[in-house]
């Protein structure tokens, strides 16, 4: 979905946007967390913000594009299981790219404190489970 900010400047809000942005702050050494927050929670934003407007039919040209690797399998996993879970959860048929077998990782706890991590492994959605990545119920909460 493209968009016009309030300078005039077109920008595409989509996954693929949204991990070109992930990548760039991997690369300027901004860790894995930036990434989550600017580029997987943002994408998040996207989605609901699209359904939310024009419903399943919009939202799910969020995960059209296919998103190019950020350079951490992390996060293209994490792409990959956001696309998988939203499919699933509002029945539109995920896209290809997300059913790579390499956008998978052993383990990872996105922003996820020690403490809450035996919580991530209860609660993480299927979709992030088969990809590595423990997340809490209120991962995906956004306002």
């Amino acid at each position: 979905m493209a968009t016009t900010n309030r300078v005039g400047i077109h920008a595409v809000a989509d996954a693929s946007a949204n991990a070109a942005l992930a990548a760039r702050l991997v690369e300027a050494g901004e860790g894995l967390d930036a990434g989550w927050r600017y580029g997987v929670l943002q994408t998040v934003d996207d989605y609901l913000s699209d359904l939310r407007r024009g419903g399943i039919e919009l939202a799910e040209k969020v995960f059209d594009a296919e998103p190019a690797p950020t350079g951490a399998r992390e996060l293209d996993a994490a792409f990959a299981a956001l696309a998988d879970y939203f499919a699933s959860r509002d029945g539109w048929t995920v896209p290809a790219w997300a059913l790579d077998p390499q956008r998978t990782v052993e383990r990872w706890y996105p922003s996820v404190p020690g403490i809450f991590r035996a919580e991530a492994d209860r609660e993480s959605p299927p979709a992030f489970l088969e990809r590595g990545i423990r997340i809490t119920a209120r991962s995906l909460l956004r306002a």
